[in-house]
Protein backbone atom coordinates (compact mmCIF):
# COMPACT_ATOMS: atom_id res chain seq x y z
CA UNK A 1 0.00 0.00 0.00
CA UNK A 2 1.62 2.96 -1.26
CA UNK A 3 1.63 5.72 1.87
CA UNK A 4 1.61 9.64 1.97
CA UNK A 5 4.53 11.29 2.44
CA UNK A 6 4.97 13.51 5.30
CA UNK A 7 6.01 17.39 4.25
CA UNK A 8 7.70 19.83 5.72
CA UNK A 9 6.73 21.93 8.51
CA UNK A 10 4.73 18.70 9.58
CA UNK A 11 5.50 18.12 13.46
CA UNK A 12 7.30 14.68 13.41
CA UNK A 13 9.17 15.31 11.08
CA UNK A 14 11.24 17.35 13.99
CA UNK A 15 10.62 15.09 16.71
CA UNK A 16 13.15 12.22 17.74
CA UNK A 17 11.50 9.32 16.85
CA UNK A 18 11.53 6.11 19.20
CA UNK A 19 13.51 3.32 19.52
CA UNK A 20 11.66 -0.10 18.02
CA UNK A 21 11.61 -2.43 20.99
CA UNK A 22 10.97 -5.90 18.42
CA UNK A 23 9.48 -5.87 15.17
CA UNK A 24 6.35 -8.68 14.45
CA UNK A 25 4.08 -9.17 11.21
CA UNK A 26 2.70 -5.30 11.55
CA UNK A 27 6.39 -3.97 11.02
CA UNK A 28 6.96 -6.21 8.30
CA UNK A 29 3.76 -5.12 6.55
CA UNK A 30 5.03 -1.23 7.26
CA UNK A 31 8.53 -2.58 5.54
CA UNK A 32 7.32 -3.24 3.02
CA UNK A 33 4.78 -0.67 2.14
CA UNK A 34 7.89 2.01 3.27
CA UNK A 35 9.67 0.52 0.38
CA UNK A 36 6.44 0.67 -2.52
CA UNK A 37 5.94 4.08 -1.11
CA UNK A 38 9.68 5.06 -1.92
CA UNK A 39 9.41 3.51 -5.20
CA UNK A 40 6.19 5.42 -6.15
CA UNK A 41 8.06 8.49 -4.92
CA UNK A 42 11.47 7.86 -6.83
CA UNK A 43 13.53 7.91 -3.30
CA UNK A 44 16.06 6.36 -2.51
CA UNK A 45 15.39 6.40 1.01
CA UNK A 46 12.60 6.68 3.47
CA UNK A 47 12.42 7.26 7.21
CA UNK A 48 9.27 6.78 8.99
CA UNK A 49 8.61 10.16 10.31
CA UNK A 50 7.95 10.84 6.75
CA UNK A 51 5.31 8.62 6.82
CA UNK A 52 4.09 10.34 10.18
CA UNK A 53 5.39 7.45 12.02
CA UNK A 54 7.64 8.60 15.22
CA UNK A 55 9.98 5.01 14.93
CA UNK A 56 13.65 4.88 14.33
CA UNK A 57 12.94 2.60 11.16
CA UNK A 58 14.27 3.46 8.02
CA UNK A 59 15.02 2.06 4.61
CA UNK A 60 16.95 2.88 2.03
CA UNK A 61 17.10 1.41 -1.51
CA UNK A 62 19.93 2.48 -4.11
CA UNK A 63 18.75 -0.04 -6.77
CA UNK A 64 17.70 2.89 -9.19
CA UNK A 65 21.13 5.10 -8.89
CA UNK A 66 23.07 3.82 -12.19
CA UNK A 67 26.47 1.70 -10.62
CA UNK A 68 23.95 0.39 -8.06
CA UNK A 69 21.31 -1.39 -10.14
CA UNK A 70 21.21 -4.43 -7.96
CA UNK A 71 21.12 -3.40 -4.60
CA UNK A 72 18.43 -4.97 -2.63
CA UNK A 73 16.78 -2.44 -0.32
CA UNK A 74 18.20 -2.54 3.27
CA UNK A 75 15.82 -2.02 6.60
CA UNK A 76 17.45 -0.37 9.20
CA UNK A 77 16.14 -0.02 12.98
CA UNK A 78 17.67 2.05 16.05
CA UNK A 79 20.59 3.00 14.23
CA UNK A 80 23.14 4.62 15.87
CA UNK A 81 26.44 5.95 14.17
CA UNK A 82 29.61 5.25 16.20
CA UNK A 83 32.45 6.50 13.75
CA UNK A 84 33.05 8.84 11.40
CA UNK A 85 35.48 9.26 8.26
CA UNK A 86 36.62 12.08 5.40
CA UNK A 87 33.75 14.52 4.52
CA UNK A 88 32.29 15.91 1.24
CA UNK A 89 29.81 17.81 0.19
CA UNK A 90 26.87 16.29 -2.50
CA UNK A 91 23.66 17.48 -3.83
CA UNK A 92 20.83 16.28 -1.35
CA UNK A 93 16.74 16.36 -2.07
CA UNK A 94 13.88 14.97 0.02
CA UNK A 95 10.79 13.45 -0.60
CA UNK A 96 9.20 15.43 2.44
CA UNK A 97 10.58 19.05 0.75
CA UNK A 98 9.89 18.39 -2.79
CA UNK A 99 11.73 20.42 -5.69
CA UNK A 100 14.43 21.62 -3.58
CA UNK A 101 17.99 20.42 -3.59
CA UNK A 102 21.38 21.91 -2.05
CA UNK A 103 24.93 21.11 -1.75
CA UNK A 104 25.13 19.54 1.91
CA UNK A 105 28.70 18.48 3.82
CA UNK A 106 28.71 15.12 5.58
CA UNK A 107 30.84 12.37 6.32
CA UNK A 108 31.86 10.38 3.67
CA UNK A 109 32.05 7.10 5.67
CA UNK A 110 30.50 5.94 8.56
CA UNK A 111 30.45 3.13 10.99
CA UNK A 112 26.88 2.11 11.72
CA UNK A 113 25.31 0.20 14.65
CA UNK A 114 21.68 -0.82 14.09
CA UNK A 115 19.43 -3.41 14.12
CA UNK A 116 18.11 -5.66 10.57
CA UNK A 117 14.92 -6.77 9.33
CA UNK A 118 14.95 -9.67 11.49
CA UNK A 119 15.72 -7.25 14.37
CA UNK A 120 19.34 -8.91 14.48
CA UNK A 121 22.03 -6.27 15.49
CA UNK A 122 24.69 -5.50 13.17
CA UNK A 123 27.58 -2.90 12.93
CA UNK A 124 28.77 -2.38 9.60
CA UNK A 125 30.73 0.22 8.05
CA UNK A 126 29.07 2.19 4.73
CA UNK A 127 30.77 4.94 2.41
CA UNK A 128 29.74 6.89 -0.56
CA UNK A 129 26.15 7.36 -1.49
CA UNK A 130 24.95 4.17 0.97
CA UNK A 131 26.88 6.77 3.77
CA UNK A 132 25.50 9.95 2.55
CA UNK A 133 21.65 8.01 2.67
CA UNK A 134 21.72 6.82 5.69
CA UNK A 135 23.07 9.81 7.62
CA UNK A 136 20.45 11.84 5.58
CA UNK A 137 17.37 9.52 6.90
CA UNK A 138 19.52 8.97 10.13
CA UNK A 139 18.94 13.19 10.64
CA UNK A 140 15.00 12.05 10.22
CA UNK A 141 15.21 9.86 12.88
CA UNK A 142 16.47 12.84 15.24
CA UNK A 143 14.19 15.54 14.15
CA UNK A 144 16.28 17.16 11.50
CA UNK A 145 16.07 18.01 7.76
CA UNK A 146 18.90 18.40 5.08
CA UNK A 147 18.00 21.79 5.18
CA UNK A 148 18.81 22.00 9.16
CA UNK A 149 22.56 21.72 7.56
CA UNK A 150 22.67 24.53 4.72
CA UNK A 151 25.04 27.38 4.92
CA UNK A 152 23.20 30.41 6.03
CA UNK A 153 23.31 31.83 2.38
CA UNK A 154 22.12 28.57 0.67
CA UNK A 155 19.25 28.08 3.35
CA UNK A 156 18.42 31.89 2.23
CA UNK A 157 18.23 30.92 -1.71
CA UNK A 158 15.66 28.29 -0.64
CA UNK A 159 13.72 30.07 2.15
CA UNK A 160 10.90 31.28 0.19
CA UNK A 161 10.39 27.84 -1.32
CA UNK A 162 10.34 26.73 2.25
CA UNK A 163 7.55 29.15 3.29
CA UNK A 164 5.27 27.86 0.46
CA UNK A 165 5.37 24.09 0.77
CA UNK A 166 4.68 24.98 4.69
CA UNK A 167 1.38 27.00 3.41
CA UNK A 168 0.53 23.35 1.53
CA UNK A 169 1.67 24.78 -1.95
CA UNK A 170 2.93 21.83 -3.19
CA UNK A 171 3.11 19.77 -6.09
CA UNK A 172 4.39 16.12 -6.32
CA UNK A 173 3.63 13.34 -8.45
CA UNK A 174 3.33 10.78 -5.45
CA UNK A 175 0.63 11.55 -2.05
CA UNK A 176 1.20 13.74 0.23
CA UNK A 177 0.06 13.74 4.27
CA UNK A 178 -2.12 17.00 4.93
CA UNK A 179 0.39 19.67 7.25
CA UNK A 180 0.61 18.92 10.80
CA UNK A 181 -1.00 15.54 10.93
CA UNK A 182 1.25 15.19 14.31
CA UNK A 183 2.70 12.05 14.74
CA UNK A 184 0.83 8.44 14.86
CA UNK A 185 1.15 6.15 17.95
CA UNK A 186 4.11 3.34 16.75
Amino acid sequence: MILPITIYSDEVLRRKAKPLKGIDTSHEELIGNMIESMRNASGIGLAAPQIGLSMRLLIVDLSPVQGYENAEPMVVINPHILAVKGYNAMEEGCLSIPDIHADVVRPSSIQLKYRNEHFEERVDEFSALMARVLQHEIDHLDGTLFVDKLQRRDRRKVQKSLEDIAAGKVHTTYPVAEINQGAKAS
